[in-house]
């Protein structure tokens, strides 16, 4: 144990601006600050989907959030209130995730001690990795002033979690008898970040973008395997036509549903714990279901699975991602990626989740 020169340090704050696949990894972070510190871990960050991501984290003390990193400090409030926040709580360990410029003057301005800062080095920076793997490097290192920490095995922090409350799972029982959601519910994630802020506009050439054709013809393969199946098509409100081209290509079948417009996150991750299965190309669902334990089949474009393949407790199968930038999710072709849901384990495959 270390000795601690601060009588009442200010509790360990994390800085992790992010994608929801970004938040659902650094719950990893969290909970290995959370146990070296003994303590539950404040956060900054920003978007609208962190809040709801970690909203039952244990580890999370305070959340504090940002609209806008770049925008003029006289012009966002949002940073007025983070600088006020800072400067209020005093002095303790503070680990910087994300490297921008805009950030560090915020935290500057807050009055954060550079002696505080526990940062990333050149040497994780260069080397290929998971991001999990970053964050177990990065929360067990300490800052220049040394607070107390506990000894702890990092390791066992390795992977991502999420934790759904029992409100939640009763209200998706609700939302699922209303809808008619019987028999194993088999997801499609096929939607990424483009999709989700501009819908069809100017998708199609993107790195992750999968014809419809093929994931009608990966629900063909679900159906005819699992006749009770119903195959859920997963995506945020501007993504409904991006679904809806693919249930077109699936004939429109009653058994192939379009959720863009039913999904706000908290269901989402209850439905993710409890769906028997999610074909998703690489976003962030994808990591949420592997931090739930969800059988999952990720599509791979030209982001490197080495430094961003999901993990979690579950089978994962992944996809595509061996040509590094000139990798296409469209160079996947469906038989593969109906093999792979095939090859999930038999147990998971029989059970009606």
């Amino acid at each position: 144990m270390t000795t601690n020169r601060q009588a009442v340090p200010a509790p360990p704050l994390v800085v992790r601006c992010g994608a929801l696949g970004d938040m659902v990894m650094l719950t990893t972070l969290m909970r290995l600050v959370a146990a070296r510190h003994e303590s539950q871990v404040d956060v900054i960050s920003s978007g609208g989907w962190t809040a709801p991501v970690l909203a039952h984290e244990p580890t999370l003390g305070h959340l504090q959030l940002v609209t806008s990193r770049k925008t003029p400090y006289p012009l966002c409030p949002s940073q007025w209130a983070l600088v006020r926040w800072l400067r209020a709580r005093g002095r303790g360990p503070v680990y910087l995730c994300d490297t921008d410029p805009e950030m560090r003057r915020l935290l500057a301005r807050g009055g954060v001690h550079p002696d505080d800062l526990v940062e990333r080095d050149a040497e994780e920076i260069a080397t290929e990795m998971l991001w999990p793997d970053r964050w177990l490097l990065l929360g067990q290192r300490d800052p220049v002033r040394r607070y107390a920490t506990a000894e702890v095995d990092a390791a066992q922090f390795r992977l991502p979690r999420l934790v759904i409350p029992e409100s939640s799972r009763r209200a998706l029982a609700q939302w699922r008898e209303e809808e008619g959601l019987q028999g194993p519910l088999v997801l499609f994630q096929p939607g990424n970040k483009r999709t989700h802020k501009r819908g069809k506009v100017m998708t199609a050439d993107h790195p992750k973008h999968w014809d419809p054709g093929n994931w009608a013809a990966v629900a063909d393969a679900v159906l005819a395997e699992l006749p009770d199946a119903q195959v859920l098509l997963c995506g945020s409100p501007p993504e409904h036509a991006v679904l809806e081209d693919i249930r077109a290509a699936a004939g429109h079948r009653p058994q192939v549903r379009n959720l863009a417009n039913d999904l706000p996150i908290p269901r989402l991750f209850a439905l993710l714990e409890q769906a028997h299965s999610l074909v998703s190309v690489d976003t962030g669902p994808a990591h949420a279901a592997a931090a739930l334990g969800c059988p999952l089949v990720v599509l791979f474009g030209a982001a490197p699975p080495s430094k961003w393949r999901p993990i979690g407790a579950g089978p994962i199968a992944v996809l595509g991602g061996e040509h590094g930038e000139r990798s296409r999710v469209a160079d996947i072709p469906p038989e593969a990626v109906i093999a792979a849901w095939r090859a999930l384990p038999d147990t998971m495959q029989a059970q009606s989740r």
